[in-house]
């Protein structure tokens, strides 16, 4: 009778049990994920219409949040290449992104001034000065690595000092900032005419920003043929998936992390050029941006470029989106919002491994 008794009242519980585990399972989907961060997007539009916002507004404000979220893939793409290669967050990414946009501040004061290639902002001298900077970025990256992470490599040392490590270069390099070019506020071509262009839709956007959006397409293609169609790029995805595996096979995985850190370096430097050219410079832009980079490399899968692109995006266009009733100083609350989100739902992230 005991035994009978036990069994009977053990069976719901099992039944329970596996009714939990598919419950479970089904919030662990990438469909659910979208699910939630949909659910979170229509709640802005919802909040913006009881604000009295129009349709044209949030379509020009949408357009406004692709662009961004080109910046932040910029940034995240080669955040998250850094951890998928070395498995440590790199807190100083951001103060990397910084110091590219003042690389550029720099050589567009040193290139002589030529007219503006309308209806842009700008000539010849930015996209010289831009292409100047992103390789200088990339060569402090991977110096910054010789001089501190790969001591710590060596010694095997633990992931918070990696973390503690990185988080040192970033005031290090904040301070050299400050140094060179002081607190203020700067801009890269001050009093010039931006004016706003008429897209379909009576969608208003600055040429810049569309300047801004086509470069970052084009970049991330860049990183897609480096990544897919080479060696070197092939050589940097075996490494990320089994690093001792990629050494049997004969692969040089210090060279592997140099070039990762110098794609990385240079991909924060445009990243950082092209936010200041859509607003100001200032030392701290990068510390801002660090966490809209955090949440879109774990939002698509931290160490997946590509994920990080969709992370981005979304991010970028939620950020916007919500500043039809929110300050703009609000707008890393929703990165965080989202971050939260994903970690509680999906960890692995919308293209991450495991899970559904």
């Amino acid at each position: 009778m005991d035994a009978g008794h036990e069994s009977q009242e053990l069976a719901p519980v099992k039944r329970d049990k596996r009714l939990g585990e598919r419950v479970r399972d089904v919030v662990q989907t990438r469909a659910f994920l979208l699910v939630s961060i949909a659910a979170v997007f229509v709640a802005l539009l919802v909040l913006a219409r009881f604000q009295g916002v129009g349709g044209e507004r949030l379509l020009s404000l949408a357009a406004w949040g692709i662009m961004l979220g080109g910046i932040i893939g910029l940034g995240s793409i080669g955040l998250t290449l850094v951890y998928g290669v070395l498995k440590f967050p790199n807190f100083s990414h951001g103060a990397l992104v910084t110091l590219g946009a003042y690389f550029t501040f720099a050589f567009l004061a040193w290139l002589p001034q030529g007219e503006p290639l309308r209806p842009f902002s700008f000539g010849w001298e930015f996209p010289v000065a831009l292409v100047l900077s992103m390789p200088l970025v990339g060569l402090v990256a991977v110096a910054v690595d010789r001089a501190v992470y790969r001591r710590l490599r060596r010694q095997n040392a633990h992931l918070v000092l990696f973390a503690m490590a990185s988080l040192a270069m970033a005031f290090f390099l904040r301070s050299i900032i400050y140094i060179a070019w002081g607190p203020d506020f700067h801009f890269y071509f001050p009093g010039r005419a931006n004016p706003a262009l008429e897209l379909p839709l009576n969608i208003r956007v600055r040429a810049d920003q569309l300047f801004i959006l086509v470069l970052a397409l084009v970049l991330m293609l860049g990183v897609y043929v480096l990544l897919e169609r080479t060696r070197i790029g092939k050589a940097m995805r075996a490494t990320a998936d089994n690093p001792e595996l990629a050494q049997v096979r004969g692969i040089n995985t210090e060279r592997v992390i140099a070039w990762t850190w110098l794609l990385g370096g240079a991909l924060a430097a445009a990243g950082g050029t092209m936010y200041g050219l859509s607003s100001q410079l200032r030392p701290e832009m990068g510390f801002w941006l660090l966490l809209p980079m955090f949440a879109a490399a774990i939002m698509g899968g931290i160490g997946n470029p590509y994920g990080a692109l969709a992370g981005a995006l979304i991010i970028g266009i939620t950020h916007q989106v919500s500043t039809a009733f929110l300050d703009p100083t609000y707008g890393p609350a929703v990165a965080f919002v989202l971050m939260v989100i994903v970690l509680l739902v999906r960890p692995q992230g919308l293209f991450g491994r495991g899970g559904g």
